[in-house]
């Protein structure tokens, strides 16, 4: 057996840590889990009573990440019952009312099939759907952010560009560049390069609002969607690149957002850059490299020791508070958000990038 290496090794401690404190059967159910919502938890956590559907997804794709990492037995069968708590949790079903939380889990069931073998045909072919008879014409083009709500955004069209790129069919490579094409349009925020958050839309189609936050969700997803689809939208995502460096980050260290769903943004930025290092030329790979790099060294130098391990912070370039009251430390989306920026520095390190 070969020693770890350093920064798979911590994503190992992360794992593990994210794991004994948040995982827990639903319902009590055998063959079930799922990640509490916070840690210590409150007694509506302990049985789930806050489902938050879409970190779940990406608690997924973190254990699929680990298990690319070191290999196990152990890992498929938690996959199986992850994906089943989901299910179970969802009320027997596998989509909700949001494009963006539907287009997460589709990502991390299509990679549960492809890199475990724990297949789930009829999910993703729901959910591809589903995200398929989103998009409409309304503000130039582009999926819902909601089902029946005016508003349009990166967040759900990124990830569903992903997954439509990674089905691969040729029709929804053609679905998957209209929605970069869209993005790129309507999106751009000239003066940086970045894109911006949505933009809400009159019932005539006509664009009512521009929400121009910048988010490095925003920017991982698209940059996720350009690495997949390839050719020219390389140059897309470059840019991104460049524009994250220049932006939105400190020293090579991507800035934070908070708790809540915002806890999820960075690792999300953190994965897809991890991927442009390996799949873009340079000099834009070495600088989502350095990124990858430098915010998993401040991710892991800003942790504070708890019970089972290291637990994070919403902002990785300052040191973790304590997970009390309210604080984001508490919230799983904070703590998956460092595992996957560990995770991604890890892959990188196998590459011999690290």
């Amino acid at each position: 057996m070969t020693t770890p290496k350093l920064l798979g090794a911590r994503a190992g401690v992360a794992e593990r840590a994210v794991e004994s404190r948040h995982l827990r059967r639903v319902w009590g159910l055998p063959g079930t889990a799922l990640g509490a919502a916070s840690w210590p938890p409150r007694p509506r956590d302990r049985v789930h009573g806050k489902f938050n559907y879409w970190w779940q997804a990406h608690l997924l794709d973190c254990v699929l990440d680990a298990q690319l990492r070191s290999p196990r037995a152990a890992r498929v069968a938690l996959v199986r019952r992850l994906v089943r708590g989901v299910r179970v949790r969802n009320l027997g079903r596998w989509t909700n009312d949001y494009y963006d939380d539907v287009a997460w889990l589709g990502l991390a069931l299509l990679r549960a099939e492809r890199e475990v073998g724990v297949s789930r045909p009829g999910a993703v072919a729901a959910i591809a759907q589903r995200l398929r008879d989103g998009w409409t014409d309304h503000g130039g083009g582009g999926i819902w952010w909601k089902r029946h709500d005016d508003f349009k955004n990166v967040p759900a069209n990124g990830p569903a560009a992903i997954l439509f790129a990674r089905l691969g069919t040729r029709a929804d490579l053609g679905r998957a560049r209209s929605i970069v094409d869209w993005v790129e349009g309507c999106l751009r925020d000239e003066s940086t390069g970045l894109l911006w958050d949505g933009l809400h839309v009159h019932p005539d189609g006509s664009v009512r609002e521009v929400e121009k936050n910048l988010y490095t969700y925003c920017q991982g997803v698209v940059l996720g969607a350009c690495v997949e689809l390839g050719g020219a939208y390389r140059d897309v995502g470059a840019r991104v690149v460049d524009a994250v460096a220049d932006h939105l980050a400190a020293d090579d260290v991507l800035r934070g957002a908070g708790g809540g769903d915002a806890g999820l943004f960075a690792g999300i930025l953190a994965r897809y850059l991890a991927q442009a290092a390996l799949r873009l030329e340079r000099p834009q790979a070495g600088r989502a490299a350095a990124l990858v790099l430098a915010s998993a060294e401040a991710v892991w130098a800003n942790r504070a020791a708890v019970v089972s391990g290291p637990l994070f912070g919403p902002e990785w370039g300052r040191p973790t508070g304590e997970a009390a009251g309210d604080r984001p430390e508490r919230d799983l989306s904070v703590q998956l958000g460092g595992w996957m920026a560990l995770e991604a520095a890890a892959l990188l390190e196998r590459e011999g990038l690290g």
